[in-house]
């Protein structure tokens, strides 16, 4: 069994059919969590304060969010960073350093890794947005993205990363769930109308990896 001291969350936080509770529940974890914005999270603040986006789910969770969650999501830091003991000082962001929303992915080329972490000073980097987790070397650096605990692509399953700051290893872990039992509990506790439809793309089936990655790569501009 597996635990950790702190829990970074790298945005993409509560842009789901359960995004008040979500949020309570990290809240609840007190000062055991640090947390980073994601486009996802300031896309829900955009839509608490009236202007429209083109995801369904997230238009429709901006508007169920209280007046102090959305101050909570407004506040949100673009980055944290910490000092990991052998990993050395680690930089924790949602996408990339430079944007919230910026493609960059396992196979991306040398010359993009360079321009992306341009500047980038740490000796760790930790990153989301794709929700696809991997581990690789960036000229001497490590990049690591978790992957998703939620909205996960590649393999089913809760993912997540466990870095040791003693010994400097870094592990990606899965924690299975029952998607069937999740799906139910999430169509008879969501409001949002879409729920059964977006339950079926996200919950009871996992686009897999050389899906995401196809798409992911026109995104980045391939």
């Amino acid at each position: 069994m597996a635990a950790a001291d702190l829990v970074v969350l790298t945005g993409d936080i509560a842009a789901g059919p359960q995004p008040v509770e979500t949020l309570d529940l990290l809240v609840s974890l007190g000062d055991r969590a640090l947390w980073v914005n994601g486009n996802g999270d300031r896309e829900l603040v955009e839509v608490a304060e009236g202007k429209p986006c083109q995801y369904a789910i997230s238009e429709w969770a901006g508007k169920q969010l209280r007046a102090d969650q959305v101050a909570l999501l407004a506040a949100l830091p673009a980055r944290q960073v910490l000092d990991l003991g052998r990993l050395g000082t680690t930089l924790f962001v949602h996408a990339t350093p430079r944007r919230d929303d910026e493609m960059i992915l396992v196979d991306s080329t040398l010359d993009r890794w360079a321009e992306v972490l341009d500047g980038v000073t740490a000796d760790t980097v930790v990153l989301g947005n794709t929700h696809m987790p991997f581990v690789r070397l960036v000229d001497r650096r490590l990049v690591v993205n978790p992957g998703a605990v939620g909205m996960q692509y590649g393999t089913t399953g809760a993912h997540w990363a466990l870095l040791d700051a003693a010994t400097g290893a870094v592990t990606l872990r899965r924690t299975p769930y029952d998607a069937a039992a999740a799906a139910e509990r999430l169509i008879a506790g969501s409001g949002f109308g879409e729920i059964e439809q977006w339950v079926a793309e996200y919950v009871t089936v996992t686009y897999s990896d050389t899906e995401a990655l196809k798409v992911f790569a026109e995104l980045e501009g391939r």
